[in-house]
């Protein structure tokens, strides 16, 4: 059986807290009960493809006669990203690391539970992942065309810079200060998966029941899969972190479920025959260097893969893993693949996990995580 490469219904690939959540239990039930009864699903969808936040965005909806609705997220979309954009004249990012070491600078009801939820995985995650990683990220700017790598002086300096803990959120007044000149925000280990559950919360606010949100790669499986399987599930591809984009190494099923990969071929800098990752360790201020080749992230909600994705890269595979695992109460679980072509799977996904068998990936043994 040859490498399967899914693009289709009801097979995806993906490279790849209520914290989050706004209100209470009671407020979401009223919330839910007030949408829009969902129209026809469909076997075929209608779908868009555009290229922003330097990435591919598709969204396919399986509900009939929502092309509005398509567009409508697609304008979402838009005005999010141009407001977290780093290094963009006039975001509320920009204007946040403009502002450092002089004054707090009030966010809009949209982005501030993104900087919210960057900072919860800062402290959760005890620094792997940091919102605050800009100054590491500007200074190499791996992914674009004047990405270099720094000198060691360089890299010294800007990484003093990275502290979460000069992160000061004032939530009665909505406002983010940088305590440090110099400091500053990315979001960019976060971004994608919030901006993913505020397009699924606006297509099930618009009557649309079955979709397919992928925003380059972090992917949310939204319903029921048209195809009419019994149990609803969608069989959803985990990315090969060393293949083209659509080449899986395994499957899962999946329904209303996120999964989100973070992997180390995915954007890179190639110079003097080293290759060196976008992936950024906060505490070196170097991309990280352990085994670690590509995690993907399965999860309620997409913001949560996204930061726990960064954030395992720096733990490793054993400290990686049991830090996903003690998450498992939340819904959360893991796949990790390393350079050795090994892949090991959290407990809670063990049983619905399948490796390909001419992936030419194999199970890892379990003394490796102890």
């Amino acid at each position: 059986m040859k490498l399967k490469k899914w693009v289709r219904i009801g097979l995806i690939v993906a490279m790849i807290v209520p914290l989050t959540a706004c209100g209470t239990s009671t407020s979401r039930k009223n919330a839910a009960s007030s949408r829009p009864k969902p129209t026809k699903v469909v076997k075929t969808p209608i779908e868009d493809t555009q290229f922003m936040m330097g990435t591919v965005v598709t969204l396919r909806i399986y509900n009939k006669g929502k092309d509005n609705v398509l567009a409508g997220a697609f304008k979402l979309l838009k005005a999010e990203a141009k407001e977290i954009t780093v290094n963009q004249k006039g975001s509320e990012i920009d204007k946040i690391n403009a502002a450092a070491g002089k004054k707090p600078v009030a966010v809009s009801k949209d982005i501030y539970p993104m900087i919210k939820a960057a900072y919860y995985y800062s402290k959760n995650s005890d620094e792997s992942f940091d919102l605050a990683i800009g100054p590491i990220t500007s200074l190499w700017h791996i992914g674009f065309s004047d990405a270099k790598v720094p000198t060691q002086q360089e890299i010294d300096k800007n990484v003093k810079l990275v502290d979460y803990k000069k992160v000061k959120l004032n939530d009665k007044k909505r406002t983010v200060y940088l305590e440090e000149k110099g400091m500053q925000l990315d979001l960019g280990g976060i971004a994608k998966g919030y901006m993913t559950d505020q397009v699924k919360t606006y297509l099930l606010n618009h009557g649309v029941s079955t979709a397919i949100i992928d925003l380059g790669g972090n992917i949310y499986v939204l319903g029921d899969s048209p195809k009419g399987t019994k149990s609803g599930n969608w069989t959803v591809g985990i990315q090969d972190p060393k293949a083209s984009r659509g080449t899986a190494i395994g499957s899962l099923p999946a329904k209303n479920k996120s999964i989100v990969t973070s992997g180390i071929y995915e954007r890179y800098l190639k110079k003097n025959g080293k290759v060196y990752s976008h992936l950024m360790d906060p505490q070196t201020g170097a991309p990280y260097q352990n085994n670690l080749m590509g995690v993907s992230i399965i999860s309620k909600k997409s913001v949560d893969g996204d930061a726990l994705s960064t954030a395992t890269f720096d733990k490793g595979l054993k400290g990686g893993m049991k830090y996903i695992n003690g998450k498992a109460d939340q819904g959360i679980g893991a796949i990790f693949i390393t350079k050795d072509k090994k892949v090991y799977v959290s407990n809670n996904l063990k049983k619905q996990f399948t490796l390909f068998g001419d992936a030419g990936y194999k199970y890892g043994p379990a003394t490796d995580l102890k």
